[in-house]
């Protein structure tokens, strides 16, 4: 990282972000999915050789998730090896790596886009087109991307008091196009405080509706968030079944409460379990 270059596409930048989507073989596709359940769970650790075989395949979410891994081995620092993983992904057009190339302050060390000295504005020209044809996961590359360039404390206000912004704007297409992540983000913002609402219970019903949406669609981190909004509104019953759904798929927060519940379910007003001992130290042992 460096060597004082910039960097030479063999592409246009355009022209590459669809290698993302080439087939991977079954065994290779198998172990990307697994990499990023682990990591979608926080066992970034484990996650890293299943991760590396996709990379190594050339798919270019395990490179930029494989970057995404060493930072968390690092306190979220920019290592050499994670800007080398992000660098290898920003090659293969993925606005995600150009995004951590810019915060990591790649161009300080000569390593910019061909033509150009800013990769937040390469992000853009990658992703705005595919998010204009409708592609909901370009949608909310475009929230992050428009997130780094319009980034202020007037974006915050706009976001408290409703005022649509170019990030949030495509944060909410992205939810209503049906992708999980983004309709987590947007119900967890929407929690939060973004917007404006007559009463809590009408934010929270919201935040609800968006969130749900993704936990049906067995997207782990909507499952946690979900039943947090639950235990706000006092829906236990349904608060427990969506911990031990969270804990079965592997999130480490879902099975540190679903064992609390099962040594001391008295404890808690949302536990809906016997006591069981054991079974509560086992979810500890797995968290």
């Amino acid at each position: 990282m460096a060597k004082a270059t910039r960097l030479l596409f063999v592409l246009l930048l355009p022209l590459m972000w669809p290698l993302n989507s080439w087939a991977l073989p079954v065994d290779i596709q198998a172990a990307k999915n697994e990499g990023m359940r682990l990591y979608n769970i926080g066992h970034s650790t484990a996650a890293i050789p299943y991760l590396h075989q996709a990379a190594d395949a050339g798919d270019v979410d395990a490179m930029y998730y494989m970057g995404e891994s060493e930072r968390r081995q690092k306190m979220m620092g920019f290592t050499t090896a994670a800007m080398e993983r992000y660098l290898k992904a920003a090659e293969q057009g993925d606005p995600y790596a150009m995004l951590r190339l810019f915060q990591g302050g790649a161009c300080i060390g000569g390593v910019c886009p061909e033509g150009g000295d800013d990769w937040r504005e390469a992000a853009l020209e990658v992703t705005l087109p595919k998010a204009k044809a409708g592609d909901p996961e370009a949608m909310l590359a475009m929230y992050y991307i428009y997130a780094n360039l319009d980034a202020s404390r007037l974006t915050s206000i706009y976001n408290l008091v409703g005022i649509p912004t170019r990030a949030g704007k495509w944060l909410k297409r992205a939810a209503e196009a049906g992708l999980a992540e983004a309709q987590t983000l947007w119900g967890s913002q929407v929690m939060d405080g973004r917007g404006w609402y007559f009463t809590n219970s009408r934010r929270l019903q919201a935040a609800e509706f968006w969130l749900r949406q993704a936990a049906e669609q067995e997207y782990v981190p909507a499952m946690v968030t979900l039943t947090s909004v639950l235990e706000k509104q006092g829906k236990y019953s349904e608060l427990w079944s969506w911990v031990k759904r969270a804990s079965l798929l592997g999130s480490r927060i879902a099975r540190v409460v679903h064992g609390e519940c099962l040594i001391a379910p008295e404890g808690l007003e949302y536990c809906r379990t016997e006591a069981s001992p054991i079974q509560g130290g086992q979810c500890f042992m797995r968290s």
